[in-house]
């Protein structure tokens, strides 16, 4: 709990979700915020009370969207978030965070979403060089081509 008292910005941004929300049209009694993992420690093997939750309802059709920071981090593993992804799919409800608004439904939007996720996988290996474009943590060229980029031999972008 101290990471809640420590690190309010993040628990602002996630309670203006629901102002989100209404923003785009779902009425205010509609909108619920499932906040039991807040403070919850990422580490496996914790239990996640909300998540299960969420999961939960969404199996049942009781949702029509999951608004998110960042859709692809709502659960520990790609694994999770692909099963509430195709759970979503089977019963309609739509997939909202800061970039965009996903449809499950939709094989682009699965697409998308997988590729967030491995990329998101990817950085939580490299926590000290969070950036999409950094050349080490994607490395799609020749380390010969990525070291000109960089600026040369033992030089980082």
């Amino acid at each position: 709990m101290a990471q809640l008292r420590q690190h309010t910005e993040s628990t602002r941004s996630q309670y203006a979700l629901a102002d989100k929300a209404a923003a785009l049209g779902w009425p205010r009694t509609s909108i619920e915020v499932i906040d039991a993992d807040l403070g919850v420690s990422g580490k496996w093997g914790v239990p996640r009370e909300g998540f299960t939750e969420l999961v939960t309802r969404v199996c049942s059709g009781d949702v029509g969207a999951i608004f998110g920071i960042e859709i692809t981090r709502l659960a520990r593993s790609n694994a999770d978030v692909a099963r509430l992804a195709e759970f979503a799919r089977i019963t309609g409800t739509l997939l909202i965070d800061a970039d965009g608004v996903y449809d499950p439904a939709d094989v682009n939007d699965r697409v998308l979403l997988g590729f967030k996720g491995t990329m998101g996988e990817a950085l939580c290996r490299y926590r000290h060089k969070a950036s999409y474009a950094d050349i080490t943590v994607m490395p799609t060229l020749c380390c010969e081509c990525a070291a000109d980029l960089a600026g040369g031999p033992g030089e980082s972008a």
